[in-house]
């Protein structure tokens, strides 16, 4: 990923990700912010509402539009003030939606974008919209970001030299204690 400077950014400038909704997506939303509304997680309660099942809370879909801004427009380094929403449809497991960002407005001698947000169902149909203002990085920011399992593996891959850093580490303090001892005895 590169992220763009204001310098490479123009009104029209479009970018977009798609991403299918699953179970497991909602609930682990739903447990990492502490929304356990009903009807977001009780299949029995959403039953009884007009949705008939349970729907991806509103943020969880504006976080795929953080996605698009995050990652392309204008990608790594961008710091996000601020995001007007509007729910228009709900978002149910199942769903494919697509996050849709386009540039409506540069402020170049503010270094500030105003960006049109959508997302869309895999029927065409708007289920979120809203206006973004972001900042671009000043500098151009290339970021390839690791995945959980490579983190891990990297942390797994590095554990015996840090195992044999701790071991030296308390070596050289236990020398330096008995070279102490040492040296006070023979003053």
């Amino acid at each position: 990923m590169i992220g763009k400077t204001i310098a490479d950014l123009s009104p029209g400038d479009r970018a977009e990700i798609t991403r299918v909704v699953e179970d497991d997506d909602i609930a682990a939303f739903v447990d990492a912010v502490g929304d356990y509304n009903p009807v977001h997680s009780d299949p029995a309660y959403a039953a009884t509402t007009p949705f008939k099942k349970p729907i991806a809370p509103g943020i969880f879909t504006a976080g795929l539009v953080s996605a698009v801004i995050g990652t392309q427009l204008p990608g790594p380094g961008a710091i996000y003030l601020s995001q007007s929403l509007k729910f228009v449809k709900p978002v149910k497991s199942g769903d494919t939606i697509t996050a849709r960002a386009e540039v409506i407005e540069v402020m170049r001698d503010r270094n500030r974008i105003r960006i049109q947000t959508v997302c869309v169902n895999q029927h065409g149909e708007e289920v979120l919209s809203g206006e973004a203002w972001v900042m671009p990085s000043k500098t151009r920011v290339v970021y390839e970001p690791q995945t959980r399992a490579t983190a891990a593996m990297t942390s797994l891959a590095l554990q015996p030299f840090a195992w044999a850093t701790q071991a030296m580490s308390l070596w050289g303090a236990l020398s330096l204690a008995v070279l102490g001892k040492t040296l006070i005895r023979r003053t």
